[in-house]
């Protein structure tokens, strides 16, 4: 085939294109916090609700993944393909395209985005990436029967500490009259309703590209016209209608074709070119980019529990990923889901 006739990304080798993949994952996962709660924030008169952002994400999102799963359907079934599908936009069973979709497409979103009203984002970068291996880990261990070994149970302890030393503080100061706590409350519920769709996506065994498609048409089809009949209705407090149209189009592109659909992509070319492991050690640099964001960009303070706990959380991250690559090694076996 002549060289200009290649494919794009078969231009580049696969190191650069992997390099690339996790560069860009990176800075879309420590710009998601960073933007959200620039975004959520009461103190900076945010145009747009908590629940607003969750549904310009699912918007933005479903406009360029419902299309792609039709299109999966109708070519998996013009092959003679018997795979099930749900309503034929998602290229995944009815069931679990339902669970899948509650869990990483609805429940997440609306979490997430609700804590940053709340709290800043210098605890998102501590207990949303470490909250997020430890109920992996234990969600694994109950549904899956998977073995936690000693050495990553010290790495999951770490994380604990580190949550512990963040989110036990603003419930201190609850008593105070702070409301921190609900945001910490909301970031760690929202990490494992993550980490619910994680075990679920592994457990089924779909590929990430078809998973990701399912949980945002579930979403799409579920949130979008209830939420909109209860902005127009006046039921829900809704600044969509009076938010500027740029402010719509940034959250749509940012948190639905960047943080949905760009770095979902992305994260699948870097697990094929580094493998689960390392890339679960290249995104422990989240919690601490982000933090340095939120202390430079957003003004936040860095207070020393939350410094003790963001080196607990990327130390336990850390430890842990080591720890459960040593007997992959041994075995030879780094086969693992994108999302685990």
């Amino acid at each position: 085939m002549p060289q200009n006739h290649r494919p794009f990304l078969h231009r580049f080798s696969p190191s650069t294109v992997g390099i690339a993949a996790a560069v860009v994952t990176v800075l879309i996962w420590t710009s998601f916090i960073l933007i959200a709660r620039a975004s959520a924030d009461p103190a900076r008169a945010p145009t747009l609700t908590p629940f607003d952002i969750a549904f310009c994400r699912i918007a933005g999102a479903a406009m360029i993944l419902l299309p792609w799963g039709a299109w999966l359907v109708r070519r998996d079934r013009l092959r003679g393909m018997a795979s099930a599908s749900w309503l034929g936009l998602s290229p995944l069973p009815m069931h679990v395209t339902l669970v899948t979709g509650f869990f990483g497409g609805l429940l997440y979103a609306t979490l997430v985005y609700s804590g940053f009203a709340y709290a800043p984002a210098l605890h998102a970068s501590v207990l949303l990436p470490g909250s997020l291996p430890l109920w992996t880990a234990l969600l694994a261990w109950w549904l899956l029967r998977e073995r936690i070994t000693r050495g990553r149970l010290i790495g999951l302890a770490l994380i604990v500490g580190g949550d512990v030393l963040v989110g036990g503080a603003s419930l201190l100061r609850a008593f105070d009259g702070g409301q921190v706590w609900l945001g910490d409350l909301l970031f760690m519920a929202g990490a494992m309703s993550w980490a619910s769709y994680s075990v679920l996506a592994r457990h089924y065994g779909f590929d990430a590209v078809r998973t990701t498609i399912g949980i945002t048409t579930f979403a799409a089809l579920t949130y979008l016209p209830a939420y909109l009949l209860l902005a127009l209705s006046g039921a829900v407090s809704s600044r969509l209608f009076q938010a500027p149209w740029g402010d719509l189009l940034f959250q749509a592109t940012f948190q639905g074709w960047g943080s949905v659909v760009v770095s979902g992509i992305t994260f699948t070319q870097m697990i094929r070119h580094f493998g689960p492991v390392r890339s679960t050690m290249v995104t422990a640099l989240v919690p601490g980019l982000s933090a340095l964001g939120a202390v430079l960009l957003l003004g936040e303070p860095l207070r020393w529990n939350l410094g003790a706990g963001l080196a607990l959380v990327t130390g336990g991250i850390v430890f842990g990923v080591l720890a459960q690559a040593q007997p992959r090694l041994a075995t030879g076996g780094l086969h693992e889901s994108a999302g685990a």
